[in-house]
C-alpha cells in the first residue's frame, strides 16, 4: 500500500463524482444526494491530508534540505484547501439544481481540480522520489486509518496556512 496511490484513488473518485453531478440531469433528489456524499468526500480528504500528508511532507524536507519547497507546497494546499471548503459552503446558499447551485458546484469543481493537479505535480511527486516504500506505506496506514475513523464527515475548518506549516514541523518526529 502506498499513500501517494491512496491519494490519486480519491482523486480519482472525486473527478468521477463531480462526472456523475454533470450528468444526473433533472433528478433533483439525487443531485443532492451525489453532492452530500462528494463534499462530505471533500472535506474528509482534506483533513486527511493535513493530518498525515502534509505534515509527512514537511518532515521529509526538513530532513532532505528541500524545507523551502514543502514548505512553499503546503502552505499553497492549506490555502487550496480553505479555498474548496469555502466554495463547498458557497453551494449550501443555493437551491438543488437551479442554475445557481450547478455554477456554485462547478466552482468546488474548478478549485478541487486546479488543488488536485498541483499536488499530484508536486506533493506527491516529492514523496515517491524522496519517500522510501516503508515510509510510503506506514502513510498510507495511517491516511486510511484516519479516512476510516472519519467516514461520516468532518467539521470544515479553514486553517492559517503559515501557522499550520509551523505546527506541522513542530509536531510529530
Amino acid at each position: 500500500m502506498d499513500v501517494t496511490q491512496l491519494i490519486l484513488d480519491d482523486h480519482y473518485e472525486q473527478r468521477r463524482l463531480f462526472a456523475i453531478l454533470e450528468q444526473i440531469g433533472t433528478d433533483n433528489v439525487i443531485l443532492r444526494d451525489v453532492w452530500s456524499r462528494l463534499s462530505a468526500f471533500l472535506e474528509i480528504h482534506a483533513a486527511t491530508e493535513e493530518e498525515i500528508f502534509y505534515p509527512a511532507l514537511l518532515r521529509m524536507g526538513l530532513r532532505s534540505g528541500h524545507a523551502t519547497s514543502a514548505e512553499e507546497e503546503t502552505l499553497d494546499a492549506v490555502k487550496d484547501h480553505n479555498e474548496i471548503r469555502d466554495a463547498i459552503a458557497q453551494v449550501g446558499h443555493h437551491i438543488v439544481g437551479t442554475p445557481g447551485w450547478h455554477q456554485a458546484v462547478f466552482a468546488v469543481n474548478r478549485a478541487n481540480g486546479n488543488h488536485m493537479a498541483e499536488e499530484e505535480r508536486e506533493g506527491l511527486t516529492a514523496l515517491r522520489q524522496t519517500g522510501s516504500l516503508q515510509l510510503r506505506h506506514d502513510l498510507a496506514v495511517e491516511f486510511i486509518g484516519f479516512e476510516t475513523r472519519h467516514y461520516l464527515g468532518v467539521d470544515p475548518v479553514d486553517r492559517d496556512p503559515a501557522e499550520y506549516v509551523q505546527q506541522a514541523e513542530h509536531a510529530r518526529p
